[in-house]
C-alpha cells in the first residue's frame, strides 16, 4: 500500500485532481489505467457491439478526447467533440438550470427555473454569455468547421470518467436534442450506482470499471495529466486523417463541403505556437504617451470585440512576453481586444528597481487606459486589466482608483500583496489564477482573497508552477482569463 501525499486532492506524484467527495488514499489497486489512450483502447474494447454505418463518436473535452479518439479508431467511426455549456443559476453559478449545445441545442431544467424564481432575461442573458464562450471553445477545436451531423445516427458520448456525472447527462441530452437516434455514454471508470444515477440519460451505458471506494477519477489513472487544447485539435486531426485515407464522411471537418480535413490541422497547430487572430483583427504597433517618455505597444481589436484587455507584464519582461501573448491571442480569438504595451521607456527598464515601483507601474497603466479611450476603437467597448506576476499588482493598485472604469481584472501567477491597502478598494470583479504548484505566491493569493471586497474567485491550476510551463497549464489560464473577460465584459461600459 503507497500512502498519498499529505495535501488533499493530490495524486501519488504530487500532481492535483478533482475530487468528488474530499480527500481519498492512493494504493496500487486503485490504478486501473496507465493513461487516457490506454484506458481508450481498452473502452473500445468494450464497444465493439456498437459498430455500425451510422455511428459516431463524441469526445467531452479536454480529458474525453483521448479516450474517445481510440474508441472512433476501433469503431471505424468519425470522431468530433461535444462542447457543452452548463447555464448556472445567476448569483448562484455552480447551481444549473440548464445546458446548451452547438446548432443552437438547448435544454432547460424547468423545475430549477421555477425554484430559483429566475426570469426569462435573466436565463436569456446566462444563455447568450455561455453561447460567445461555447463558440469559442469549438472555434478552437475546430477552426472554422461545422460540428459533425447527428440527425439519425447513433451518438456515443466518451469521456474518461464519471465522477458526479452531471456533464455527461448533459452532453447526452445536447447528442438527443440535435437529432440523434440512439445515444450511448461509454466510459472506462465510474462509481457502481452509475447507471441509476444517470438513469434516462443515455439508451445505453458502457464501462470498464466500476469500483467501489469510488473519490476521484484521477484515482484510477497511473497518468492522469491535464489534456491540453493542442492534444484534443491533434486528436480530431488524426481521426479526419484517417476517415479520409478510409473514405470516411462526416468526420469533424472532413469531407464537409468548403472546409477540407486540412482545416482541423491547422486548428490542431495553433496552441503549439502563435494563435492565428481573427480574420478581422490585425495587430497595429502603437506607441503611447506617458509621463516621461513614450511607450510602445502593439493593439489588437476584432472588429466585434465587446471590450479591450490591457496587459501588465512581470519583471523582467515586455510587451514581447510569450506567456503574455498567447493569453492574450485566446482573447482575441474569443472576440476581444487587447493592448500589450512596455510598463516602462528603455532609460527606466534599465533601473531594476523600477520593475518594482508598483506605484509608478500602476500609473503608466491608468496613462495607457486613458490614452486608448482616445482610440475610435475604445468607443463603446468596456476595459479589462490582465496582469502578471508583480504586474497584477499593478493591475489591481490601478483598478482601486476612485473613479476607474475598469469592468474586470485578471491575475497570472500574480503579487496581489503589493497592492498592499488598495486591495479592499479594489471594485472590478476580479479573478486570481494561481498554480498548484506555486505554493507561496498561492498563499499570498489566498490571503490577498480575503481583503477583497469585490467579486471575486481564486482559481487554481492543478499540477502547474509560477511560469504556466507544464503542459496544458497556460492553455488552462487562457480559457479561465477568457471566460472571465467574456463574461464581465459584455456589459454596458461605465465609461461615457
Amino acid at each position: 500500500m503507497e500512502e498519498g501525499p499529505a495535501r488533499p486532492g493530490t495524486d501519488r506524484r504530487g500532481r492535483e485532481v478533482l475530487t468528488a467527495g474530499g480527500s481519498w488514499t492512493r494504493t496500487e489497486a486503485n490504478v486501473v489505467f496507465h493513461d487516457r489512450e490506454d484506458a481508450g483502447r481498452r473502452l473500445a474494447a468494450r464497444c465493439g457491439h456498437l459498430a455500425g454505418d451510422d455511428v459516431i463518436v463524441l469526445g467531452l473535452p479536454r480529458g474525453g478526447v483521448p479516450v474517445a479518439e481510440q474508441v472512433a479508431e476501433a469503431l471505424h467511426a468519425p470522431l468530433d467533440v461535444c462542447v457543452v455549456r452548463k447555464l448556472g443559476v445567476p448569483y448562484q453559478p455552480e447551481l444549473g438550470m440548464g445546458a446548451i449545445g452547438e446548432g443552437g441545442a438547448r435544454v432547460i431544467n424547468d423545475d430549477v427555473v421555477q425554484g430559483a424564481q429566475v426570469g426569462a432575461a435573466d436565463v436569456a442573458a446566462v444563455e447568450e454569455h455561455e453561447r460567445g464562450v461555447l463558440r469559442m471553445r469549438a472555434r478552437r477545436y475546430r477552426g472554422s468547421s461545422p460540428p459533425a451531423p447527428l440527425d439519425g445516427r447513433t451518438a456515443v458520448v466518451v469521456d474518461d470518467g464519471i465522477a458526479t456525472g452531471s456533464t455527461a447527462r448533459a452532453a447526452c441530452r445536447i447528442a438527443r436534442e440535435r437529432g440523434a437516434r440512439r445515444v450511448v455514454l461509454a466510459v472506462p471508470v465510474a462509481p457502481v450506482d452509475w447507471r441509476e444515477r444517470l438513469a434516462g440519460a443515455a439508451d445505453d451505458y458502457v464501462t470498464v470499471e466500476t469500483p467501489r471506494g469510488f473519490a476521484a477519477i484521477g484515482q484510477f489513472y497511473d497518468d492522469f495529466t491535464q489534456t491540453s487544447d493542442a492534444e484534443v485539435t491533434a486528436c480530431l486531426a488524426r481521426s479526419a486523417e484517417r476517415d479520409r485515407e478510409n473514405g470516411a464522411a462526416g468526420a469533424a471537418g472532413a469531407d464537409v463541403p468548403g472546409e477540407p480535413a486540412a482545416a482541423v490541422h491547422r486548428s490542431a497547430t495553433a496552441w503549439q505556437g502563435e494563435t492565428p487572430l481573427p480574420p478581422e483583427a490585425r495587430e497595429e504597433p502603437v506607441v503611447i504617451p506617458a509621463t516621461g517618455g513614450r511607450l510602445s505597444g502593439d493593439l489588437t481589436v476584432p472588429a466585434t470585440a465587446a471590450g479591450i484587455v490591457l496587459f501588465a507584464h512581470g519583471s523582467g519582461s515586455s510587451r514581447h512576453s510569450p506567456r503574455n501573448r498567447m493569453v492574450a491571442a485566446a482573447l482575441n480569438e474569443a472576440g476581444l481586444g487587447t493592448l500589450l504595451f512596455d510598463l516602462l521607456t528603455d532609460d527606466e527598464a534599465r533601473d531594476r528597481a523600477n520593475v518594482f515601483d508598483t506605484a509608478l507601474l500602476a500609473g503608466r497603466l491608468a496613462e495607457a487606459t486613458a490614452w486608448l479611450r482616445t482610440r475610435p476603437e475604445a468607443d463603446g467597448r468596456t476595459v479589462g486589466y490582465f496582469g502578471a506576476s508583480t504586474g497584477a499588482g499593478a493591475a489591481l493598485w490601478a483598478a482601486a482608483e476612485p473613479g476607474t472604469d475598469v469592468a474586470a481584472v485578471v491575475s497570472r501567477g500574480g503579487r496581489p500583496d503589493l497592492a498592499g491597502d488598495r486591495l479592499p478598494h479594489v471594485r472590478p470583479p476580479t479573478l486570481l489564477i494561481v498554480g498548484g504548484r506555486d505554493i507561496q505566491v498561492l498563499d499570498l493569493n489566498r490571503q490577498a482573497q480575503l481583503r477583497l471586497r469585490c467579486e471575486n474567485r481564486l482559481a487554481v491550476v492543478p499540477g502547474a508552477t509560477h511560469l504556466f510551463e507544464e503542459p496544458g497549464t497556460l492553455e488552462s489560464v487562457s480559457t479561465l482569463a477568457a471566460d472571465w473577460f467574456t463574461r464581465h465584459l459584455s456589459r454596458t461600459p461605465q465609461h461615457t
